[in-house]
């Protein structure tokens, strides 16, 4: 059990973690003058800590047992995921979290605006009615190119 202290990719790779971690305070309050210290314990942001501990990882691997070895091989790949992962998918991820997050901001707006809806004159329940029909150009656009596919196909089913 004692040998884990002396497994150096480990420790290399968790200390990455940590540097990387606590970089994210100083990096936000040089770029943005603002002092969050939340960001240390926070995912995201910059420098990437998962990043950092693959790629810390994949070197002392290869560092400790050649950059030959089956296992730097392993890393290497391992890393090279992770950080596709955190570019591609977790990035997604976050930007889907903005939009939900707008969703439901729009959807507390539009509660509190119906419950005030009867009181509203006609004219005015008219008016909201047809902005909340509307769609942007280019649903437009596909609902047209849909409309069209849809009726060449139907023309070559009956005739």
């Amino acid at each position: 059990m004692i040998e884990i202290f002396y497994n150096f990719p480990l420790w290399a790779s968790v200390a990455a973690i940590f540097i990387a971690q606590g970089v994210k305070v100083p990096i936000r309050m040089i770029a943005t003058r603002e002092f969050n210290p939340k960001l240390a314990f926070s995912t995201g942001g910059m420098p990437s800590s998962h990043s950092a501990a693959v790629t810390s990882l994949a070197t002392a691997v290869g560092l400790q047992q050649g950059f030959d070895t089956a296992i730097f091989g392993v890393a290497t790949v391992f890393s090279i995921i992770v950080m596709f992962d955190s570019t591609g998918v977790r990035r997604q991820t976050g930007e889907q979290a903005v939009v939900l997050n707008l969703l439901i901001n729009d959807f507390h707006r539009f509660v509190e605006e119906a419950r005030g809806w009867n009181k509203k004159q006609q004219f005015e329940k008219r008016q909201e009615l047809k902005e909340l029909l509307g769609h942007q150009p280019i649903e437009v656009f596909f609902g047209g190119v849909t409309g069209i596919i849809w009726s060449i196909i139907l023309y070559f089913i009956i005739y």
